[in-house]
């Protein structure tokens, strides 16, 4: 397909619960035609029946070493109310471009689709999982990076086909 086909994700972390506006500082035409998808971690609605997880819901996790959790419906009010307390939003620009006539609207549907399904159930995990990877130094990731880049190299090699599949339409 070469340059009939691109997806680009961009993202800005932002010390915020999500109420900047074009985060990304695009030009006005083009802002004019973005679709703003909001996430909510807490929120099992947004979480496909055949995703989720128990020990990666953000409404029943409680973090032993921050004391974070579980979010209520309210969380981000309650947050808001802290004004100390740690926050961070994730903004991402998915840019899709899908150029095969009489089917570029539909997988270009599918795929924004499917990325919010993704960035639904990976942040939800991230928040589960603080307690791993809270107290990790640059070291330590570093560390974790060159395992796992030995890992998947290893999985490429002898394993078979692992990830998410698309969600049942």
């Amino acid at each position: 397909m070469k340059d009939d086909f691109m997806i680009k994700i961009e993202t800005w972390h932002k010390p915020d619960t999500g109420s900047l506006e074009n985060v990304h500082d695009l030009d006005p035409t083009t802002w004019k035609t973005v679709e703003v998808v909001h996430i909510d971690i807490a929120d099992r609605s947004q979480v496909e029946h055949a995703d989720y997880k128990p020990d990666e819901d953000p409404e029943i996790f409680h973090s032993e070493k921050t004391g974070r959790g579980p979010l209520g419906p309210d969380w981000k009010k309650e947050l808001l109310a802290k004004p100390d307390a740690p926050r961070m939003c994730a903004y991402k620009l998915v840019t899709v471009k899908f150029k095969w006539w009489g089917l570029q609207t539909k997988i270009e549907n599918f795929i924004h689709k499917q990325e919010k399904r993704i960035f639904t159930n990976f942040h939800r995990q991230l928040f589960c999982w603080i307690d791993s990877w809270v107290e990790l130094t640059m070291a330590d990731i570093r560390r974790m990076e060159e395992q796992t880049q030995r890992e998947l190299e290893e999985m490429r090699k002898k394993g078979s086909v692992r990830g998410t599949t698309a969600a049942d339409e």
